[in-house]
């Protein structure tokens, strides 16, 4: 599979994600999807990675990725940019507060016969606690 390819499955992940598509984020992930560091324990398969998904989706429901950067080698692919939302939801035990956050991101996703078959994140949750009023500035 092309590298262009791998980039627009991964585009087409993060914009399902954003858009809370579930069943076409479905079709983008393998159901043996594999999830790293993101705060959590190693996520395995779809049913767990949606469960991760859903505390998202809970806790900012207007959230986005802004994508600034993409860069594709061999069957993996990087993006790096920012996740903005409004915290309205629970959060790793944080009830909501209603503020905005900005924080940066990166992740890493492998691409196999055209599904994202493994997923490593990280965000600046330092950042993101500081803008929830949780950790001070």
């Amino acid at each position: 599979m092309s590298l262009d390819r791998n980039k627009a499955i991964v585009l087409k992940f993060y914009e399902a994600f954003d858009q809370k598509d579930v069943e076409r984020g479905r079709e983008l992930m393998s159901a043996d999807i594999i999830g790293r560091g993101m705060g959590t324990d190693t996520l395995n398969g779809y049913d767990a990675f949606m469960q991760y998904g859903m505390m998202m989706f809970s806790a900012f429901p207007d959230g986005c990725h802004l994508v600034e950067e993409v860069i594709a080698e061999d069957d993996k692919v990087v993006t790096r940019g920012i996740f903005t939302g409004t915290h309205q939801g629970e959060l790793m035990g944080i009830p909501p507060t209603g503020k905005q956050v900005k924080f940066s991101v990166v992740h890493i996703d492998r691409v196999v016969d055209g599904k994202i078959v493994e997923h490593w994140g990280q965000g600046d949750t330092f950042a993101m606690m500081q803008q929830l009023g949780v950790v001070p500035v």
